[in-house]
């Protein structure tokens, strides 16, 4: 008999009811440091109290009323994301998938408007990862996403990661965009370096051809920076955010320049909870404490001292972990065994991690953790290895 949930996914039998800042109580009372964040979301952690008052002031006034109307919440936010990025103009989404969809039609719809509508290829990477819709898996094109759903939206063309004769072999005059992670989330935290980073760039604007950044998992502070592509200091013409721009309320946007969103005119693209009240006063909050250089400055600090505990644990476990991986407080370790056997030791270690491919466990704190939660991480972490050796 099927569950009244539809079985889809493979659910730890772990039933959380509360949580603060990282930490996270299960019903029987165990609390579980949460290196996870939801899959990067809750940027700020659990119950952080700006963002419970900017939620609790706004269900009080007005939750919903759609984007026939203006909205002074959405407004703001969208001023902030144009003031301190690339972008010169946002459409609010609920999620990353969600935006993942607007991107791959605003570049579309830009060259035909362009009078070049054979213009609709979007080059596309392996260990790629960009949301479960119909493009999302399309993009991502591995068995995995795709089997059983065909037909698939055409128009993506896959290529090998780092294979940069393939890249500019598969340019060609029906090409669009070129569509990649900064650091691959779910492909196993893999980063592109920086130079390959601005590679791209380059071949985009030789070949006039629009760069789309998906940066809903590695955005939002999670770096260091504000975004990921800041540290290669190039920019892109159309970015996809998600998961930490709302701190764990369902809230996504697409950010683009005037060019890249010229196609996108009154009645091509709508969304009935995209850049609600609710989502916007929660949304604006967490820009305001993650844009701030003061904030960014603590997660570099604090990345370094995690990735410093970590390179010991990898050295202290060698069947265990072959590395560490990632950049700011987006890091993975490499595992030596299968990651979900390290996943479930942890929770019996009353930790919390995130399994990934390329045979990774994703650590994803929230950017408010603290040093001494870090050292309990690292403790608890190694009990984790310890069980795996001796088990």
């Amino acid at each position: 008999m099927i569950p009244s949930v539809l079985p889809t996914y493979s659910r730890a039998p772990l039933h959380f009811v509360a949580g603060t800042g990282t930490w996270l109580v299960e019903e029987d009372g165990r609390r579980f440091l949460d290196l996870g964040s939801g899959i990067a979301v809750n940027a700020l952690g659990h119950a952080h109290p700006a963002l419970v008052a900017a939620l609790t002031e706004q269900a009080g006034k007005l939750w919903h009323v759609s984007n026939l109307y203006e909205i002074s919440q959405q407004q703001a936010l969208a001023d902030k994301l144009v003031a301190r990025t690339f972008a010169d103009t946002v459409f609010f989404t609920n999620s990353g998938t969600e935006a993942c969809e607007l991107a791959v039609k605003m570049a579309r719809k830009y060259w035909y408007e362009k009078g070049a509508p054979e213009k609709t290829d979007i080059l596309t990477f392996a260990g790629s990862f960009h949301g479960r819709s119909s493009a999302g898996i399309a993009a991502a094109g591995t068995e995995k996403m795709v089997k059983g759903f065909g037909p698939l939206l055409p128009g993506f063309v896959h290529l090998p990661w780092g294979d940069h004769d393939a890249l500019k072999a598969a340019v060609s005059d029906t090409t669009a965009a070129i569509l990649i992670e900064p650091i691959q989330g779910e492909g196993g935290i893999r980063p592109l370096p920086d130079q390959c980073l601005r590679g791209l760039r380059a071949l985009c604007d030789e070949n006039g051809i629009l760069l789309i950044l998906d940066e809903v998992q590695c955005g939002m502070g999670r770096t260091g920076k504000l975004f990921a592509h800041e540290w290669a200091g190039i920019t892109p013409d159309i970015m996809m955010v998600a998961k930490g721009i709302g701190g764990g309320f369902p809230l996504g946007a697409v950010l683009a320049t005037e060019d890249a969103a010229s196609g996108m005119t009154a009645g091509t693209h709508g969304s009935t909870y995209g850049g609600n009240p609710l989502g916007c006063a929660v949304g604006n909050t967490v820009m305001d404490h993650v844009s701030d250089p003061a904030f960014l400055a603590e997660v570099n600090r604090k990345a370094g001292l995690l990735r410093q505990k970590l390179e010991g644990l990898v050295a202290a476990h060698p069947d265990v972990f072959e590395g560490v991986r990632g950049t700011g407080l987006m890091l993975g370790l490499r595992m030596k065994v299968a990651p979900a056997d390290f996943v479930a030791k942890g929770y019996e270690s009353l930790v919390i991690t995130v399994p990934a491919a390329d045979n990774v466990v994703r650590l994803l704190p929230p950017l408010t953790i603290t040093d001494d939660e870090i050292s309990q991480a690292l403790s608890r972490l190694d009990a984790a290895a310890t069980a795996i050796e001796t088990a």
